[in-house]
């Protein structure tokens, strides 16, 4: 199977109810296009798997058969740019490939100071899903039409299809200038989180207008997990550098504590290699996140301070984290 379709396999798989990696190239999970049988809710007929040259989504409930390229349109047309980018830059698009060639449309940005949207914490069922989370509902904002939203700041959905409503998470630059958005899902959804950059020349990062280089900087997976943590920023995406950014070198990077989950190994891997500063969770911290840390009462930050290594020493805890 291609390496780029490995990878945005991947990284759509947090949004695939049920996903299971059945074996090399073969993944299972609910199918998000009828939702799978309805009398069974751990049964899993969507699959995905190598055919010759390409990669393909078959759902054996509805019948549904697409190209993975296809199939990653539909679920998630931000995500499926990023494909389509990289698919053109290894040659892999256009003529004789099922990918079509990405468009380019070079527009100067335009930045915004701050989102037009109320407070979450002015929308009743919006501040009740971040307060029961334990975060602070006054720093995101809220969009009843989020699909609409998103089309008055950048054209991005084509067709809107059940639209739904999403707590929208400000990316905004060092300088405090919005460059995108997050919107994460309320209730029950087939795409939990959805980002929308304005500029692409920025990595996705949330929490650059607060963060300092003074002290130690914290890297976390997701933005709600970086509220959590002392000078934090987090990453909006899988892969990202930060060398751009100027942040200095004192960085740990946070990652979820998932050992039995093969692309964050990988991703801790790669750190550790490059000479960072990781995060290795001690087995007494049972829980994946750091929401769901704090939510158990735990404190975060003496647990990220008292397991942080680097090299030689990252390595060992990695592996012996890896084995729980």
């Amino acid at each position: 199977m291609d390496l780029i379709d490995s990878k945005y396999i991947g990284l759509v798989s947090s949004r695939l109810q049920k996903f299971k990696r059945v074996k090399s190239d073969l993944y299972t999970f609910r199918c998000p296009i009828c939702g799978d049988s309805q009398k069974n809710k751990n049964k899993t007929r969507g699959y995905i798997y190598p055919v010759k040259n390409n990669t393909n989504f078959k759902c054996h409930n509805c019948g549904a058969s697409l190209s993975f390229n296809n199939f990653l349109k539909q679920i998630d047309p931000v995500l499926h740019k990023q494909y389509t980018l990289e698919k053109f830059k290894e040659g892999h698009t256009g003529k004789n490939f099922v990918v079509e060639e990405p468009k380019f449309e070079f527009k100067k940005p335009i930045f915004k100071k701050k989102l037009d949207l109320p407070k979450a914490s002015e929308i009743p069922i919006a501040k009740q899903y971040l307060e029961k989370r334990l975060l602070n509902s006054e720093k995101f904002y809220f969009a009843d039409k989020f699909q609409e939203w998103t089309n008055t700041q950048k054209p991005t959905f084509s067709r809107i299809v059940r639209d739904e409503s999403r707590i929208v998470i400000p990316l905004n630059t060092r300088e405090g200038e919005l460059f995108g958005f997050q919107g994460r899902s309320i209730g029950p959804s087939n795409v939990k989180y959805i980002t929308v950059i304005l500029d692409e020349s920025i990595p996705k990062v949330y929490g650059l207008d607060e963060v300092s280089t003074d002290e130690t900087i914290y890297v976390t997976e997701g933005p709600f997990d970086s509220t959590f943590v002392q000078n934090a920023i987090a990453m909006c995406g899988s892969d990202i550098l930060l060398d751009s950014l100027n942040l200095g070198d004192d960085i740990v990077y946070v990652l979820d504590n998932e050992p039995r989950n093969k692309e964050i190994c990988n991703r801790i891997s790669k750190l550790i290699d490059g000479g960072k500063k990781v995060v290795i969770w001690p087995k007494s911290v049972q829980q994946k996140d750091i929401n769901d840390m704090v939510l158990a009462g735990l404190s975060v930050m003496d647990v990220l301070k008292s397991n942080t290594y680097k090299a030689l020493e990252a390595k060992i805890k990695f592996n012996e984290w890896k084995k729980v």
